[in-house]
């Protein structure tokens, strides 16, 4: 017998964001599926750069926090349709060069069985903030 979807909450969505803002790859990664995607907002691609699977979803969000150190998405509005959902928010980043990042974004969600099967990443296109 198939199990019942599980309704994604904006708590749910919350808990993930805190999650990157405490830079805790392992608590994201609970909050996805096992076959889980990451289309990150930049990257060769006219979707960006594709992560599919946990491993590779787990390197791309450490080379997130690898070069942003300092990374923090803040003010947090979540939306939910369905199994469809987004969460908009302002990120900010310095590198290790200092290079200093502030820009609008959002994720559009896509759920499944409770969690998020894909990430897809959206953000400003901004000069470096001095």
């Amino acid at each position: 017998m198939a199990q019942p979807d599980r309704k994604v909450t904006k708590d749910f969505l919350q808990s993930f964001a805190d999650a990157f803002n405490a830079h805790d790859v392992q608590a994201i990664l609970s909050h996805m599926t096992d076959d889980c995607v990451f289309e990150a907002s930049a990257g060769p691609d006219v979707d960006g750069e594709k992560f599919t699977g946990r491993e590779q979803v787990k390197k791309a969000f450490e080379q997130v926090f690898a070069t942003f150190p300092d990374a923090h998405w803040g003010n947090p509005r979540h939306f939910i349709a369905g199994n469809r959902g987004f969460t908009e928010w302002i990120f900010t980043g310095t590198k290790s060069d200092g290079t200093r990042v502030e820009v609008t974004g959002c994720d559009l969600f896509t759920f499944k069985n409770g969690k998020i099967a894909i990430k897809n990443s959206y953000r400003k296109n901004r000069l470096p903030v001095k």
